[in-house]
């Protein structure tokens, strides 16, 4: 239920005050085609929508794997693991597209935030700890 149909009930309440108060006749029908919009999609539900299928994603790592999960829960996606896949294997049930841009994509956004807050974490303690920053550029090849 990546758009449930409360959201969509509260979206169409908002455009139909919206089409209450709208001041210029093209405001009025960009309103009206809103309107006609959302109403079709909660009439339709989801007879037009893809099947959902079985996903199956394989994590780089821990963090990775919680941030995922979280993510998925936040969007009423269930994630699950079958008995005897690693801890890194997260499954789900939910449409391909949908799930692509939804979930994935704030995924791949907050992964590459939190890769970076790790990198400058430890960036900072070998600096303090080691007396020096570590970098790979000076390292002589032999």
């Amino acid at each position: 239920m990546l758009v449930d149909e409360k959201a969509l009930r509260q979206k169409l309440a908002k455009v139909e005050e919206f089409f209450r108060r709208a001041g210029s006749p093209g405001e009025r029908a960009a309103a009206e085609a809103a309107i006609g919009r959302l109403n079709a999609r909660l009439v339709n539900g989801d007879r037009d929508q893809e099947p959902k299928v079985e996903l199956k994603f394989s994590l780089p790592d821990r963090w990775s794997t919680r941030l995922f999960i979280a993510i998925c829960r936040k969007h009423g996606v269930r994630p699950y693991r079958y008995a005897r896949q690693r801890r890194t294997t997260v499954m789900a049930r939910a449409r391909p597209e949908e799930f692509k841009r939804v979930v994935w994509s704030e995924f791949c956004q907050l992964h590459d935030e939190l890769e970076r807050y790790f990198e400058d974490v430890s960036d900072q303690l070998i600096t303090r700890a080691m007396g020096s920053d570590g970098n790979d550029s000076t390292v002589d090849a032999r």
